[in-house]
């Protein structure tokens, strides 16, 4: 019997009760091809990991892109404040106290005679400074931390979560009012090391949870009857598989640290003058509000979008890294 030319448009398969059914092209051209293996003879699909799953969802994300380029604008500012404010923060003229809007000066004037656009693009600097420095801190002492108890459980587990118990019941404005009250320096330094001192608890809590979920899987087990050490099971196979639910807090708390600086300095015992700083300018105009609102709505106002942006990047973080939200 003569053989037949194959026409991938004519291509015939018989059904299961032995009747034609016609195929389409392209499905009979996929009939032709050969599966992807690893010999590299075929058609292969990379592999994706959590992270680039994660920023293909990001990408996608209109919260994620609206707060990364208001953060993304913010850190401009802090680094050259000057490109969108010529003038000096310190330079004040009492003539012109608690004035309105003016020619050049958008945001008028604060009690002191200060350009108030001036002080809160400036003011940017000093809370994107104070924020960034205490989740670095915060993250890296409470992973630290958290994770070689998780790792190593037993006494050492037993005594960090009583440490941590005990900050837990500390509170953190009180705990700022007693001691940053003592402290004369005006440098950003005792505010961030303030934080650092109560914000580890939280992450350590995370990071210990995390990094017990992940040493029970069955790669860390493998690797560890391969023989591997703790030092390389900890590094290379636990800590980049649980790091996601860190750096998720960590994203939300930044906001919250840039929020507790403000409430320091509103309160007296934060930054000082002459600092330029956010909650400096908003204590200072809350004493008269009623004849200047505008010297407290503008950088409360700033505060505010700054705090959510973070807020929002930390929630679009969370949604892309956590499979049960997918």
């Amino acid at each position: 019997m003569p053989e037949q030319p194959h026409d991938p448009e004519l291509a015939i398969a018989g059904t299961g009760m032995g009747g034609p059914m016609d195929l389409a092209t392209s499905e009979a051209e996929t009939l032709d091809k050969v599966p992807g293996g690893p010999d590299g003879t075929g058609p292969q699909e990379r592999a994706r990991s959590l992270w680039s799953d994660a920023w293909r969802d990001l990408r996608r994300n209109p919260v994620f892109i609206i707060s990364a380029l208001v953060i993304l604008f913010l850190v401009v500012i802090s680094l050259w404040p000057s490109l969108i404010a010529s003038g000096n923060p310190l330079k004040c003229n009492l003539s012109k106290a608690q004035e309105g809007s003016q020619p050049g000066h958008p945001f008028g004037y604060d009690g002191q005679g200060c350009d108030v656009y001036t002080r809160t693009v400036y003011g940017a600097r000093t809370s994107v400074t104070v924020g960034v420095l205490a989740t670095l801190g915060v993250a890296v002492l409470g992973s630290v931390l958290g994770g070689l108890a998780g790792f190593f459980s037993g006494a050492w587990d037993s005594v960090l979560s009583r440490i941590t118990d005990i900050f837990f019941a500390i509170p953190v404005v009180l705990g700022g009012l007693v001691l940053l009250s003592v402290v004369t320096s005006n440098t950003v330094w005792p505010v961030i090391g303030f934080m650092v001192l109560l914000g580890w608890p939280q992450i350590s809590r995370i990071a210990r949870g995390s990094v017990i979920t992940a040493k029970q899987n069955d790669y860390v087990q493998a690797a560890r009857a391969l023989g591997a050490s703790n030092s390389r099971i900890l590094l290379r196979h636990i800590a980049p598989n649980a790091i996601a639910p860190v750096i998720v807090v960590a994203t939300i708390a930044l906001g919250t640290y840039i929020s507790l600086e403000a409430t320091l300095s509103y309160l007296g015992v934060g930054l000082k003058p002459p600092t330029v700083s956010w909650g400096i300018d908003i204590s200072a105009a809350s004493t008269y509000v009623r004849n200047a609102p505008h010297a407290l709505l503008w950088p409360s106002g700033a505060l505010a979008i700054t705090v959510l942006a973070f807020i929002m990047l930390g929630d679009a973080v969370r949604d892309a890294l956590d499979p049960k939200l997918r």
